[in-house]
Formats: C-alpha cells, structure tokens, sequence
C-alpha cells in the first residue's frame, strides 16, 4: 500500500525510466496488447531510484494501520 504524504496537488504527466526487478514479477510477460515488452537495461536504475533521481520523490518504508477483508467463508450459488 502507498500513502501520498508528498501534499502536492493536481494531475502530473511524466516519464520514468527504470529497470524491472524480474524475481518479483515472475518473468516477462506480454503487454495487454500481446506485445512482448522492450528488454531491460540491466544497467538501469530500480524503480525506487529512479522515483529519487527523476522525480525528485523519495519511497519510505514505515508501519501503520491499514485496511483489511476479511473473508470467513465462500460457497458456490445454488440455482433459483
């Protein structure tokens, strides 16, 4: 989960260049439109470094209270 603490306002349009860490995702995968993505650059930068460099944000790790569902239980509908 990501909390905004930046207080800064608005819609912004930007460009991020960054490396994906592929042992998170599982793999390269297609686009939604089938097409394969553009390779890495294994020399690029992690999302969390370019997020400091390019925009200036910084990424904080912390603890605090967060939402959660709970589900108990789950059955198949019957017919009517």
């Amino acid at each position: 989960m990501i909390i905004d603490k930046t207080g800064l306002k608005g819609l912004y349009d930007f460009k991020l260049e960054w490396t994906p860490d592929l042992t998170q995702r599982g793999g390269p995968g297609p686009f939604l439109t089938g097409a394969e993505p553009p390779p890495p650059n294994p020399t690029g930068p992690s999302i969390f470094t370019a997020i400091q460099d390019q925009l200036g944000l910084k990424l904080d790790s912390s603890k605090g209270p967060v939402e959660v569902l709970v589900i108990d239980s789950v059955q198949k509908p019957v017919e009517n």
